[in-house]
């Protein structure tokens, strides 16, 4: 499997000094994040997930550590908005061109405001 992606064009071109962490995904995992951590021997809180959202009906993506839920409320919040809500899986794919388990906050197809938790 190649290791060269849109998101490690994108940090290369940033020079963004990275690692690429390889391990045995499992599409079955209730939790891809935590499956991830599990996976890479590294504790949930260390390994990121991305998750695709609507902020009053605008795309937003949303950075957390996989052991964590996202609070909708605040997340409208932080973007000035009034409400939050998932995007669907289908949409999530034809906007960052990645599949979902395997969003990436970088390279993908259209920018988005993205929030990041603290």
């Amino acid at each position: 499997m190649s290791k060269v992606t849109r998101a490690t064009k994108a940090l290369e071109q940033a020079k963004v000094a990275f690692t690429v962490h390889t391990y045995d995904y499992d599409p079955d995992a209730d939790k891809v994040g935590l499956q991830a951590a599990e996976a890479l021997g590294e504790a949930p809180a260390r390994v990121l997930k991305t998750l695709m959202t609507l902020v009053d009906g605008k795309p937003a993506c949303v950075i957390v550590p996989s052991d964590r839920e996202v609070s909708m409320k605040k997340l409208a919040a932080s973007f000035k908005g009034k409400s939050a809500e998932m995007m669907k899986p289908a949409d999530a794919e034809r906007m960052t061109g990645y599949k979902v388990g395997g969003i990436s906050p970088f390279g993908q197809m259209r920018p988005v405001r993205t929030a990041l938790e603290a």
